[in-house]
């Protein structure tokens, strides 16, 4: 039992457990430095019981349609996820009318030629640009990122002791907390300026929470787009609408990820106590 604790040895679990702490505590993605905390919200789909709210997503793909689609691509959701559970709830004719008022590439015919056709609901929502150098120009040299998988690929840093809670919490709302914050607290005010020795290029716009020059202007106002379920038409409203729709658009299982879960977690508790027992019954005449 001494020799397991060897000073050596202890240097080296002390490492090991340095090393899992910083990779479980979610270090802060380069393009993110210098950028400020983003402020946690609250969100229906937040913690082992949440739930996309239905209402939500359909506001939030609202402002997408109206006002990120002009630049940023969705190409790696398809149009007959709006309908699945847990998602938006739009109908099946719903999307299929929704998916003809898009213009896809078909397959190749025979003659080797690609030809246009309308969309249908098991085709994927078509890129906004035909390719980055395009997309490029149309931006002042900005490629704007697709939204499929926005709400995944940004983050926030959680350091030591921060992310212990968040595993108890399971807080996995980053992505969604970071874009929220981008838009409604990003962007400086008529009577800001960018940070000292930072220099914005023509048509760049400083972001505090990006923590650099971006070439995006801040993208909604209020009253910019139309509710009608009476919800506020405001900056922050959209932004958590939109928010929450790209966490869907990433993540479209997570409702049926987490009921599988709880039944799994049901599952092992009963099995642990059935094995319990039983132990206790094999072994009960033994000395």
């Amino acid at each position: 039992m001494i020799e397991m604790f060897k000073p050596s040895r202890v240097a080296g679990l002390a490492v090991a457990l340095a090393t899992l702490f910083g990779a479980a505590g979610l270090s802060q993605p380069a393009w993110a430095e210098g950028g400020e905390q983003p402020t946690r919200q609250q969100w229906s789909f937040a913690g082992p019981f949440g739930r996309y709210d239905q209402g939500q997503l359909q506001r939030g793909f609202k402002v997408y349609r109206e006002v990120c689609s002009a630049c940023h691509s969705l190409h790696r959701v398809a149009f007959r996820t709006l309908a699945d559970h847990g998602g938006p709830g739009f109908t099946e004719g719903q999307v299929k009318a929704l998916a003809a008022e898009y213009t896809v590439m078909d397959v190749p015919n025979d003659k080797g030629e690609v030809l246009e056709r309308k969309g249908r609901p098991a085709d994927y929502f078509p890129l906004v640009y035909p390719n980055d150098q395009a997309a490029a120009v149309a931006n002042n040299g900005a490629v704007p990122p697709d939204m499929s998988l926005l709400a995944k690929a940004r983050g926030v840093k959680s350091g030591f002791p921060g992310f212990v809670f968040d595993i108890f919490t399971q807080y996995q709302e980053q992505g969604p907390d970071y874009i929220h914050a981008l838009i409604t607290d990003g962007y400086l005010k008529d009577d800001e300026k960018p940070p000292e020795g930072v220099t914005v290029p023509p048509n760049g716009h400083y972001n505090k929470i990006f923590g650099a020059s971006i070439g995006m202007a801040k993208p909604l106002a209020d009253g910019q787009v139309e509710y009608t379920d009476g919800a506020p038409q405001t900056v922050d409203q959209y932004t958590r609408d939109v928010a929450a729709f790209l966490a869907w658009a990433a993540d479209p299982s997570l409702e049926k990820r987490k009921q599988t879960g709880f039944v799994v977690i049901i599952f092992l508790i009963v099995l642990a106590g059935l094995l319990y027992y039983t132990k206790k019954k094999i072994w009960a005449d033994a000395h």
